[in-house]
């Protein structure tokens, strides 16, 4: 039974999360007053192929105190860094969202 569980739930992720994207990389930068978090993304073609066409994705955030009691709050939506019109609160959304702009899932 726990067999079958654990299948079940390996083949909802697979099948049922499949990212439209690859990340490439993930980083925060900043300190003190302020910090901003940057995810770059490849997209996906029809057939699943990795494109050539990145997405850069970006939000900051504004910082209270020091050391290791900086406190970070305020944290402003995710943007597209080539069209900063739209605003997610989820960078998954944001990526999914640049790709299809550029035909791509």
């Amino acid at each position: 039974m726990k067999k079958i569980f654990f299948v079940l739930i390996a083949a909802i992720s697979l099948f049922g999360n499949a990212s439209a994207y690859q990340v490439l990389s993930t980083k925060e930068f900043g300190k003190d007053d302020a910090k901003n978090q940057n995810v770059i993304v490849k997209c996906t073609t029809d057939t699943g192929k990795i494109s050539e066409e990145t997405c850069s994705l970006r939000r900051y955030a504004k910082c209270t105190g020091k050391d290791k009691k900086t406190l970070c709050n305020s944290w402003q939506p995710w943007r597209d860094l080539r069209d900063p019109s739209g605003s997610y609160s989820d960078w998954k959304m944001a990526a999914s969202a640049c790709c299809k702009k550029k035909g791509l899932r």
